[in-house]
């Protein structure tokens, strides 16, 4: 199908042709939180646009940038047409459209905006209990990574508060147009349950960029702006460095700096 779209660099558009990698995809929902409406994030050529729709359980909606690709998806599934929304997710207003209703993310995420695409995701957690996402493989792997790795880093530590994720599968340049010069990962986030954290959250927030902002740096020092109660924290904490960290360690931080000083 994708014949007829021209792919655009400036929109990090890379087309899936193979349908077997698309429906793997799709099959990748587990339908955790009993929603029932799945949002795919450009589906561009409707590669995998085909196997939502066609699934019983959900009620797919595409949201996409390229008005190319909506003229396509329009003409490819008109009874689907008003399902098919145009604007950007990273600042489409999704009470718009979904209210307070729990709904799936999917989608071949575009690599230039994909980190992004999990913040806004996280910052929507209340209603989105899944995603399943297509990313650049070192991209995946850093969300994925554990406290000790190399690549941990804020947004390991920020999607792990909230959700528990997975690795899938890994997929190869060859099976998209054009062929990225990457190799791309499948995973998949789902809820943690409760998803908020004993803690003020933006607080939390805070320490964790600012930890690894100066990541070669003990906590001590990389925190030195933030006026955090040591003598209220294990004393260990002082010399490790944030890799070092999992997600109840960066909790404890944020209870312990003074109210009103951050």
């Amino acid at each position: 199908m994708s014949q007829y779209i021209s792919p655009k660099k400036s929109l990090g558009q890379h087309f899936l042709m193979d349908p077997n990698i698309a429906r793997k995809i799709a099959a990748s929902l587990t339908g955790y939180g009993g929603y029932k409406h799945v949002l795919e994030i450009g589906p561009g050529t409707g590669m995998l646009s085909k196997y939502l729709i066609q699934h019983e359980d959900y009620q797919w909606t595409g949201l996409e940038v390229d008005g190319e690709a909506i003229a396509f998806l329009k003409n490819a599934y008109p009874a689907e047409e008003d399902r098919i929304i145009a604007g950007d997710f990273l600042r489409y207003d999704l009470h718009d459209f979904f209210g307070s209703e729990a709904f799936a993310v999917i989608g071949n995420f575009p690599y230039n905006i994909s980190s992004q695409i999990v913040i806004r995701v996280l910052n929507f957690r209340k209603q989105i209990p899944e995603v399943v996402g297509m990313f650049q493989k070192e991209l995946a792997l850093r969300i994925a990574a554990p406290p000790g790795s190399k690549t941990y880093g804020i947004l390991s530590v920020l999607t792990r508060a909230f959700y528990d994720v997975k690795v899938l599968f890994h997929v190869d340049p060859h099976v998209f147009m054009p062929p990225p010069k990457v190799q791309s990962t499948v995973i998949r986030l789902i809820r943690k349950t409760p998803f908020f954290l004993e803690c003020d959250e933006s607080l939390f927030f805070t320490v964790v960029r600012t930890a690894f902002n100066q990541r070669r740096k003990t906590l001590k020092n990389s925190l030195k702006g933030l006026p955090v109660q040591w003598d209220k924290i294990p004393g260990h904490f002082i010399k490790e460095r944030p890799e070092q960290l999992d997600v109840h360690d960066f909790v404890q931080i944020a209870r312990n700096i003074k109210a009103g000083k951050a």
